[in-house]
């Protein structure tokens, strides 16, 4: 072989060998930043981590950790959605097995030849005759039923009322109340649970005189928050909760410096919240805690809103990691409380009324017990044990005082 064909192949070896080379090492510098990311959805973006540097990367781990959040939260959305329709489920199996032994007697009767006359209680009437949509969905009607609830255009047909008789002889001698009669009339009727309907009925029946002042406007979204009360049925409550927040909120527009508005838009708020996801819970619990600290500063002497605070607090002080993080993700901070912060509201709320409430004595025993101060936790429990039980909260705080007496004395 000529000795210049043997230059020419250890040359063509050596470019041949650069070449490999040069390949080897871009293939390395492309399949990198490909190995560092873990998920496959981004595997198709080689070209764009071709080009990215270390700031890049650092930008895109922050936004892994966002998509991760965001995914969190979809996930718990939908496990409240399904607890949700389960409460739901429950809700229309209960009144179903209520139903359904009435609907048997009533037939019997009817078969046997019997007129029964039933009698309707306020409450009774005050769902039939203020629900005429309830079947709908009460999220996304809310603002139509408000205009007609709160915006005061209602209209009952023949059939409601022939369904659903309402005594005249009472709603004709109110019609003759003026303003003042009336609230003080209606602040009356609300010391009773019974009287909570019979309060709503008056006021009902003098929105079209009395809708533009703005000691009746919240009053009657107080209203709507007891009825919300008073109801066992998911649908009223959605309907009476979403009504009275719409209510207070014009309130609050007309009447930005007056407390009371302030105070029942943040409770209403806190029932519209019962029916959410979890991202708008976190909303509505954001809307409550600043309408509610608005309204501490204009009624600084009202126990009620140190009580509602306190339980703010509390639940606060209680929440997962989990839920402060979606939290912290939608309002750029995480919130935060203690039980010491909770017991000094709770505790306002007993100083500026002594013996307050039954809830707020239970309140008090739960943060003196979170905090291994037994006594207290005690003393707060007899306490409670001597004042009246009145309203179904009441009872219920009576129930969970006792579980925490026993709690204690094992």
């Amino acid at each position: 072989m000529p000795h210049s064909t043997n230059k020419e192949l250890i040359f063509g070896i050596m470019v041949g060998t650069a070449g490999i080379s040069l390949l080897l090492l871009w293939y390395h510098k492309v399949r990198k930043p490909e190995r560092a990311m873990k998920l496959p959805k981004f595997r198709s973006l080689d070209n764009t981590f071709n080009s990215i540097t270390l700031q890049d990367e650092i930008h895109n781990d922050q936004g892994t950790t966002v998509i991760f959040q965001e995914r969190q939260l979809q996930i718990l959305e939908k496990l409240n959605e399904l607890l949700t329709n389960m409460e739901e489920l429950k809700e229309e199996i209960r009144f179903l097995k209520e139903t359904v032994p009435k609907l048997e007697e009533y037939i019997q009767d009817e078969l046997g030849g019997k007129i029964t006359v039933h009698k309707v209680s306020p409450q009774h009437r005050a769902r039939k005759r203020r629900l005429p949509t309830i079947q709908s969905s009460a999220t996304s009607n809310s603002s139509e039923e408000a205009e007609s609830e709160g915006g005061y255009i209602t209209a009952n047909t023949d059939t409601e009322e022939q369904s659903f008789p309402v005594p005249k002889a009472f709603n004709t001698r109110v019609e003759e109340l003026n303003l003042d009669v009336l609230l003080q009339k209606v602040d009356h009727l609300r010391m009773s649970e019974s009287g909570k309907s019979e309060s709503f009925e008056l006021l009902c029946d003098h929105k079209e005189k009395f809708r533009d002042e703005i000691e009746f406007m919240w009053r009657f979204a107080r209203a709507y928050g007891d009825m919300y009360e008073l109801s066992t049925n998911t649908q009223e409550k959605k309907h009476y909760a979403n009504i009275g927040r719409t209510l207070s909120e014009r309130a609050i527009n007309r009447a930005p410096m007056n407390g009371h508005c302030h105070l029942w838009y943040a409770v209403l708020c806190g029932y519209v919240s019962e029916f959410e996801g979890l991202q708008n819970k976190i909303n509505y619990g954001h809307l409550f805690k600043e309408h509610l600290d608005i309204a501490i500063r204009l009624l600084p002497e009202e126990p009620f809103l140190y009580y509602l605070k306190g339980r703010y607090c509390y639940t606060v002080s209680k929440l997962s990691w989990i839920e402060k993080k979606m939290a912290a993700t939608l309002f750029g901070k995480i919130p935060s409380s203690t039980v010491q912060e909770a017991l000094h509201n709770f505790l306002k709320a007993e100083e500026l009324c002594p013996g307050y409430s039954n809830p707020n004595y239970m309140y008090l025993a739960k943060c003196y017990a979170d905090l291994e101060e037994n006594q207290n936790a005690l003393k707060f429990c007899n306490l409670a044990l001597l004042l009246p039980t009145v309203t179904k909260e009441d009872k219920e705080a009576q129930k969970e005082m006792q579980k925490i007496m026993t709690s204690l004395k094992r």
